[in-house]
């Protein structure tokens, strides 16, 4: 078996030196396959408010320097038990938003060629949908865990059927999803009608609100989501608004009494044992960041989704 190469010896090279690839990992080109790859999407046309996430995976890496190999929490050293790589960013058209959907499409497929799993880095939620075809390309119809203050099934904006708003109402009528096993978690704030609810139990999606995490706790909603999911291919999807703006005020459309970081934190690592197939950490936007709070978050958010993936690689 080869021994995975694993980020830069900080001893010998310092956090602040060198590449800026995610937790220092070595790129992607020079493994040559990867069990999981990092990529980023600096794509944000899709967005109805706050622009800026297109800037988000640079961020999001620069954060990621001070990320250390073992992970505590979970007992694992994920870039020791498997070979994790930065594949760089996916190119693609920021003035059409339906030309760019179908480049990340096409690049996500193409990375997972060989059973490659994607941790990507966003860019506005716009991007979930054509990862998550490309996953269920792969996988058939894939579980979803949703962590969103919002809930993302809104039909169009502006008559606009591809937005950061849209992805997973345009993934349920896609037939991509497994609608037995998809939830939000996270939901808060005001909403357009009552009728959003509705149209969002139609679609087959439970919900677990930010005020269920207070008043319910970590553990118990995670062993909930466990059971929803059951043994299917999962995929997870973090909204970097799932936290409440004090916790990650760098993102585009915030929303009062949110998450705080170690709630999510704590309900991912309680996902072990669940067959994830991918997942997207997105929304985060640098310009209304503060001292790279939500870099920071966001980056450790990727490095627990990474952590579950080798757990299920050493298993």
């Amino acid at each position: 078996m080869t021994v995975p190469r694993g980020p830069a010896d900080s001893s010998r090279v310092p956090r602040f030196a060198g590449p800026a690839t995610f937790a220092r990992l070595p790129r992607l080109d020079e493994v040559g396959h990867a069990d999981v790859a990092v990529v980023g999407v600096p794509f944000d046309s899709g967005v109805s408010y706050r622009p800026g996430a297109r800037f988000g995976p640079s961020a999001v890496r620069e954060a990621s320097r001070l990320l250390r190999p073992y992970h505590p929490g979970l007992d694992v050293s994920p870039f020791a038990a498997m070979q994790v790589a930065d594949a760089g960013d996916i190119a693609c058209n920021p003035f059409d938003i339906r030309e760019a959907v179908e480049t990340i499409d096409e690049a996500a497929s193409g990375l997972m060629e060989g059973g490659t799993r994607l941790v990507t880095v966003g860019g506005d939620h716009t991007i979930a949908l054509p990862l998550l075809r490309a996953a269920a390309r792969r996988h058939g119809p894939v579980a979803l865990l949703h962590f969103d203050a919002h809930l993302d099934t809104w039909d169009t904006y502006f008559g606009a059927e591809y937005t950061h708003g849209t992805p997973f109402r345009r993934a349920v009528e896609e037939g991509i999803l497994d609608t037995e096993a998809v939830c939000h978690v996270g939901t808060r704030g005001p909403l357009y009608g009552k009728k959003d609810l509705e149209d969002d139990r139609r679609l087959g999606f439970g919900i677990v609100t930010s005020a269920d995490v207070m008043r319910r706790g970590v553990d118990e909603v995670a062993g909930a989501l466990r059971e929803r999911i059951g043994g299917r291919p999962l995929y997870i999807s973090v909204d970097i608004d799932v936290l409440d703006p004090a916790h990650a005020p760098g993102t585009g459309t915030p929303e009062a009494g949110g998450l705080t970081s170690r709630e999510l934190l704590e309900i991912l690592r309680g996902l072990t044992g669940c067959d994830i197939v991918g997942a997207d950490v997105v929304e985060v936007s640098p310009a209304y960041d503060h001292a790279e709070i939500t870099s920071v978050a966001a980056s450790h958010v990727a490095y627990d989704l990474i952590s579950l993936l080798a757990l299920k690689e050493e298993r």
